[in-house]
């Protein structure tokens, strides 16, 4: 296990350029649902499918930058319900196995063999679960601010574990529900994010997308607690977070994904992890690397839970970097 970045001098770590995409599109994966997908860097270079956080956070241009466009074939898609996918902020059909399947369509729908996996947060999760369904069709995992979807991780966060860190944040999030029904947030919540009133849900989805981008970081980023004023965005992620959380991830048991590592123990994967993270706290990211001390562990000493955190983002090339020059000799 190494603390910090700074053991691969000789590995870029710096974030490349913002590149636009040479092709994008809509692609039909349900009776209702549509998925906007997008492809940059080159059309013939090593295919690498970046999974967003979430769910329904949706994807964002600077996603592009953690991989080399000369080498990688950067593929990103919005997660149903989320971004530019249709229909905006939707639940029905929306479970981890339909996303799984949605990868699984693209691939195909892109005549791809098999690809690099690249997810963080809730993405992830989805990367873990897609590679134990299809471990044939990963090349390597790169995963980032370990999120496991346990009971525990979910009370951390909603319902008052993080609340000892950020108690002026949580005050906000914890007040918009009545005391009578502070026993479980996320089935309080649940309720206005659904409900028949669309004020009532824009304030939900505020309260709820706005508590989250307060403590993504170690040091506060106005830019990012300002998207918790987006009514359409924090809709979609309020609104599928919850959905999904309540649900339980749709997972079997608690601990599916620790428990199924043996499937996918082959994978050349990385995990890196924010020391100070307290959406995803180390706690998963630590009982991930005990499972599966194969992966290579990545603790980043001064950071907090976002991808755009210096520490993390350096973490994450060098990590792309790393693959690239295993694949460019062979390996």
């Amino acid at each position: 296990m190494m603390e910090s970045g700074k053991e691969l001098p000789e590995l870029n770590t710096n974030l490349y350029p913002y590149v636009e995409p040479y092709s994008t599109g809509i692609l039909k994966v349900s009776d209702i649902h549509t998925i906007y997908w997008e492809q940059s860097g080159n059309p013939t270079g090593h295919p690498v499918v970046f999974l967003h956080g979430g769910p329904g956070g949706g994807t964002t241009p600077s996603n592009r930058r953690f991989f080399d466009p000369d080498f990688y074939r950067i593929i990103l898609f919005d997660q149903r319900g989320a971004g530019k996918s249709t229909p905006h902020a939707c639940l029905d059909q929306n479970t981890t196995w339909d996303l799984i399947d949605d990868i699984e369509k693209l691939r195909q729908h892109l005549e791809i063999p098999e690809w690099q996996v690249f997810g963080g947060s809730w993405g992830s999760t989805l990367a873990l679960a897609y590679s134990l369904a299809h471990p044939d069709k990963v090349t390597g995992l790169v995963l980032r601010g370990i999120f496991l979807l346990r009971k525990k991780e979910i009370d951390w966060f909603y319902e008052g574990g993080a609340a000892a860190i950020y108690p002026d944040a949580w005050e906000s999030f914890r007040d918009l529900i009545p005391e009578n029904e502070r026993s479980c947030f996320v089935d309080a919540y649940s309720k206005r994010l659904n409900s028949d009133d669309k004020e009532t849900q824009y304030a939900a989805a505020r309260a709820w997308t706005k508590w989250e981008m307060m403590t993504a970081h170690l040091l506060p980023n106005e830019e990012n607690i300002k998207r918790g004023e987006d009514d359409i965005f924090s809709l979609a992620f309020a609104r599928i977070e919850n959905h999904y959380f309540l649900n339980k991830g749709f997972f079997p048991s608690d601990s599916f994904l620790l428990d199924n590592i043996d499937n996918i123990r082959h994978i050349n994967a990385t995990i890196v992890q924010g020391r100070y993270d307290v959406c995803c706290p180390m706690m998963s990211a630590w009982d991930l690397h005990k499972a599966w001390p194969e992966a290579d562990f990545k603790v980043v000493a001064d950071a907090g839970h976002s991808a755009n955190e210096p520490g993390i983002a350096a973490e994450l090339v060098a990590t792309n970097e790393k693959l690239k020059n295993l694949i460019k000799n062979g390996h």
